[in-house]
């Protein structure tokens, strides 16, 4: 076996596969001499401790005497320090694993060769059985087998340089540097009785602005030592051959050729700012070496080490994207109370939760939360919200969800039953799906409308259900027009598939069919712009009379309104087209003119599609800018979700994955936001709320899973107050009901307590 990159990934997968297999030839090359490391600390965590200690004894005892262990995290913003404790770090200096790891590769007969260019990997694969790419981020192997691995690398905002203090930290800490040029940030932690690896990090702007792309090392590093100087106490730092550089993320579809495997940066990278990339790496030559034993052939073997790591490697990448992008937009929370903005720091990943954070800090969580201006004993979602003359007695919306279930756009007794439901479950706010302003404006023929007086009266019903039957919740009606993705078959039979019969004809921006197969729709005149103008406002008035309390506009997903503002869907060249300006032109004039003819005191909320997950369309830049022109005109929320605005999107999948998008234009644009996308806990409601990424936070499939879902969250926290009320009728269901037996006595003795229990016949 060869194994290429002498790092702690391809030392100890080198002595677990020699302990496993006594018999393996293993040579690791390394084009280093054993002593250089460019790093300083290792941060290990118990998770990857636990398999160390499990695989190899010795290795593990050999860590445990050397590691510096520590529980706090220390937060400076704006001269004030708040710590957080109940972390559990556990770190040691790199080069002192390295000897750790070379001094056990040495003893089980593994051959290390150090100061040596590695031969081309295609001749290793030929000559040896197994080829492990343990090379890093820039991995020579990688780039020869491009072509199969087809690797996806990121570079992102920020400059960083690894740095050293010769004195320990007593905690994790962070702290942030509010400079002329701009924002800067330490990351700083101990990894040994007498040192600290230290991390500077600023956007390139801020770097660039604040001369460092023209200073040496020496000048670089007492540069960050006097900007950090009251964390360092005045002392100065060390470099190791440190230079600055910009954080790359390395994606590969694939992690295995013929009997060439990547392991660690090779195959992934995940930010530092979430932990140590070694974690990964190690735990990588774990699962490998653990497959390559249980497996029959090395195809198997390396094809299950795939599969058990790509998922845990994607979910570790989504948290480091999350934290980087966090500290590459720092500068939008510098204003936040430094106490919230020490939260919103600690759940940056969203691995660390509200709930999470409370089970390792209480004093601290609590402290939080009374800053926010929670009552005692009260979550942040059920706080109250007040949007313009209306006041959400909780945090909690029930996002809208087309039913397609309406009979010539008519609701009934479904829409009656659904919504109903969902009001009585607790949401501070239920919204209706997507009303459509004409027969033409409809997704589906089973789309509801606002199109007569009729309809409204129907709606009417549903309102009046809300207001009598549960008092305190809110009742909101989403408008909005099809454009291009209109005339399609029920969800169920085919979701965005074309009638086979009675179609009718789509209009949009621009004549461009959604989806290959899907009907082209015809460019929108001015006196067709005038009269769709005027569909929105007759059924806002309609919204109106059936006592709806909020109006939400409809300018995502790629519906009509939506179709104006994505350059991918509006291809004009008049006054409508062209500039985000003027794609912005026709939705500001129908919001303009919903809102001169909606009640002044109830509020009008506006969805956008912040992101069209495709290249050449709607940025987060340009979400920004779209939600302040709403805001501008009088929009009291924008309502941020993603996509759907074009066939061939790409989203990028994952738990509250479009949050940061409403984290972004809430603290950019400083407008109020709902946040949707893949929120399905109220631990995470809780965690958004309290660290200020949003003010509301919209869920649609865990209120179709449980239409109680808000009181039940309310049961599950012990919360019983004025955020949300139980029906009358189903008081008695706000304790779980027990599900077995729980009074049996308990065991008092086991049999090995008994001094005759191993006895013959015992």
């Amino acid at each position: 076996m060869a194994i290429v990159g002498g790092g702690p990934g391809g030392l100890y997968a080198a002595a677990l596969l020699k302990r496993l297999q006594p018999n393996r030839h293993i040579t690791v090359w390394e084009r280093n001499t054993p002593h250089d490391t460019f790093g300083f600390g290792v941060v290990l965590s118990d998770e990857t401790l636990g398999g160390i200690e499990h695989a190899d004894p010795e290795v593990y005892a050999a860590l445990q005497a050397e590691f510096v262990r520590w529980d706090d995290i220390d937060i400076v913003h704006r001269g004030i320090r708040h710590t957080s404790t109940g972390h559990g770090f556990a770190a040691l200096g790199r080069r002192r694993l390295l000897e750790i790891l070379h001094h056990r590769c040495r003893s089980l007969g593994v051959e290390l060769r150090f100061r040596e260019e590695v031969p081309d990997p295609a001749r290793l694969a030929r000559t040896h059985d197994l080829v492990i790419a343990a090379d890093g981020v820039h991995s020579t192997t990688r780039t020869a087998f491009a072509d199969v691995f087809r690797p996806h690398i990121t570079a992102h905002r920020c400059r960083y340089i690894w740095l050293a203090a010769d004195f320990p930290f007593d905690a994790f800490r962070f702290e942030i540097a509010e400079t002329g040029h701009g924002a800067m940030q330490l990351h700083g932690y101990p990894f040994s009785a007498d040192a600290s690896t230290v991390i500077v990090e600023m956007r390139e702007e801020v770097w660039r602005a604040a001369g460092f792309d023209e200073l040496d090392e020496t000048e670089s590093v007492e540069r960050c030592a006097k900007i950090f100087a009251d964390a360092l106490g005045g002392r100065p730092l060390r470099s190791n051959n440190s230079a600055w550089t910009t954080f790359r993320t390395v994606v590969n579809e694939r992690w295995s050729h013929g009997n060439v495997v990547l392991l660690g940066d090779a195959a992934h990278t995940a930010h530092f700012s979430i932990g140590s990339g070694t974690k990964l790496a190690v735990e990588d030559a774990l699962a490998l070496a653990a497959c390559l034993s249980e497996q029959p052939t090395l195809t198997d073997a390396l094809h299950a080490y795939e599969a058990e790591r790509r998922p845990v490697v994607a979910s570790t990448q989504r948290a480091a994207r999350a934290s980087l992008e966090w500290f590459e937009n720092l500068a939008l929370y510098l204003r936040q109370p430094p106490r919230q903005f020490a939260f919103n720091l600690l759940t940056r990943s969203r691995r660390v939760t509200h709930d999470n954070l409370r089970l390792r800090d209480a004093h601290f969580t609590e402290a939080v939360e009374r800053g926010f201006g929670c009552p005692p004993g009260t979550p942040p979602m059920f706080t109250p919200f007040r949007l313009r003359g209306l006041t959400l007695r909780n945090r909690v919306v029930v996002s809208p969800m087309d039913m397609y279930s309406a009979a010539d756009g008519l609701p009934g007794d479904f829409h009656l039953v659904h919504l109903g439901a969902r009001a009585l479950g607790g949401a501070g706010l239920v919204m209706t799906e997507m009303v459509c302003v004409s027969p033409e404006g409809r997704i589906t023929p089973g789309c509801a409308g606002l199109w007569s007086g009729r309809q409204a009266e129907a709606w009417r019903r549903i309102t009046d259900f809300v207001h009598t039957r549960a008092p305190g919740t809110a009742v909101g009606v989403q408008l909005g027009h099809s454009g291009r993705k209109g005339s399609t078959r029920l969800m169920w039979e085919g979701m965005d598939e074309p009638l086979d019969e009675d179609n009718w004809p789509l209009v949009a921006p621009s004549p461009l069919p959604y989806r290959p197969g899907s009907q082209t729709p015809r460019e929108l005149s001015r006196a067709q712009l005038t009269d769709l103008r005027e569909q929105f406002t007759a059924a806002a008035v309609r919204a109106a009379r059936a006592r709806f309390d909020l109006l939400e506009l409809h300018c995502a997903h790629g519906y009509l309104l939506s179709g104006f503002l994505s350059p991918l869907t509006n291809r004009r060249t008049d006054a409508y087209g062209g500039t985000l300006e003027k794609r912005l032109r026709f939705p500001l004039e129908v919001f303009d003119a919903v809102r001169a003819v909606w009640p002044e005191d109830r509020p009008m909320t506006v969805r956008i599609s912040a992101t069209d997950w495709a290249e050449g369309g709607t940025t987060a830049e340009d979400a920004v800018a779209i939600a302040r022109a709403f805001a501008d005109h009088g929009a009291d929320a924008i309502d941020v979700s993603t996509g759907q605005v074009v066939a061939d999107e790409e989203p990028e999948f994952g738990r509250s994955y479009q949050t940061p998008f409403a984290d972004r234009v809430r603290n950019e644009a400083r407008v109020p936001v709902i946040a949707v996308g893949a929120i399905s806990s109220w631990d995470d409601v809780n965690s958004l709320i309290l660290a200020g990424r949003t003010d509301l936070c919209a869920l649609a499939r865990p209120h179709l899973y449980d239409p109680h879902w808000t009181l039940h969250a309310a049961a599950e926290q012990g919360y019983e107050g004025p955020g949300v009320v139980w029906p009358p009728q189903y008081r008695a269901g706000s304790r779980p009901p027990r599900t077995g037996r729980t009074d049996a006595p308990k065991p008092r003795l086991t049999l090995s307590d008994l001094p005759f229990a191993e006895a013959p016949g015992a």
